[in-house]
């Protein structure tokens, strides 16, 4: 398929690292005027860099505004009144026992995962609709089908991506906005380096951690290897096109068949 994003621009929230980044890569390298957004000007100065360099003579830009909070929220909004292809991608997660997750943490989790991205889409979706076109996706996991024990918090984030898109598919029902949501697999980021290194060892190489992790902790999974972010960024970049005009509510899988079932 030759995806041409050309003429569209193309927001995507936690998108100075891993996924989101690589997103924010594809779009790019379709054609999209790509925005980027972190928390700290260092932070999206260095992911302007890189994408600059992975995807050479692309419109590239970026906004430092933390859209976990409705302040962040309104400073991106102002930044850039108008996006066509929005993806609430910025998420947190970690392992701790459920029954030791206190009220101001179960908050936080779903401040920054959930309603970061439903302010984002109540701020652009209605000029989407106006204008009869645009792509809105929510960054879910496999975590939203799967709870993963170890995290319940960071599950429960996902799951309540998977209704909030549906409903906004609904309420931009035949007006030429489709609204997804992404179900993303075990992926390879710095920051799940991390997290296999907490659950099996920081001591063990590279591979044989995450052939530990995924024997251990995902062993559902058909790749038996984690994905890489680009792979992610594949999907995004479909639904972002037109090929793609007639998915909507949906839940797209980039699992890697972890989720066992048929449909998630």
């Amino acid at each position: 398929m030759d995806i041409d994003l050309k003429g569209r621009t193309a927001l995507v929230t936690g998108s100075t690292q891993g996924i989101g980044l690589a997103i924010a890569t594809g779009l790019a390298r379709a054609g999209a005027t790509t925005v980027v957004n972190g928390r700290s000007d260092a932070s999206v100065a260095r992911a302007l860099e890189t994408l600059r360099s992975d995807a050479p003579g692309t419109d590239v830009r970026g906004v430092a505004a933390d859209v976990a909070t409705a302040e962040g929220a309104g400073t991106v909004h102002d930044q850039v009144p108008e996006v066509d292809i929005l993806v609430n991608n910025l998420g947190i997660f970690g392992a701790r026992p459920v029954l030791d997750i206190d009220d101001d943490e179960w908050r936080r989790y779903f401040e920054v995962n959930v309603l970061s991205g439903v302010r984002l889409t109540r701020l652009y979706l209605p000029r989407m609709m106006e204008r009869g076109w645009g792509r809105v996706q929510f960054i879910a996991s496999d975590s939203a089908v799967v709870i993963p024990e170890e995290m319940v918090h960071y599950g429960m984030t996902k799951t309540a991506l998977l209704a909030v898109a549906r409903g906004y598919a609904k309420t931009a029902a035949g007006t030429g906005v489709t609204v997804n949501t992404v179900l993303a697999g075990p992926t390879h980021t710095a920051g799940v380096e991390n997290f296999v290194g907490e659950l099996v060892g920081s001591d063990l190489p590279w591979e044989d951690a995450q052939r530990r992790f995924m024997a251990e902790h995902r062993p559902n999974s058909l790749l038996k290897r984690l994905i890489e972010p680009e792979e992610i960024g594949n999907m995004v970049v479909y639904l972002s096109s037109e090929y793609a005009s007639a998915t909507t509510g949906g839940a797209l899988r980039v699992d890697g068949g972890y989720v066992d079932a048929i449909l998630p």
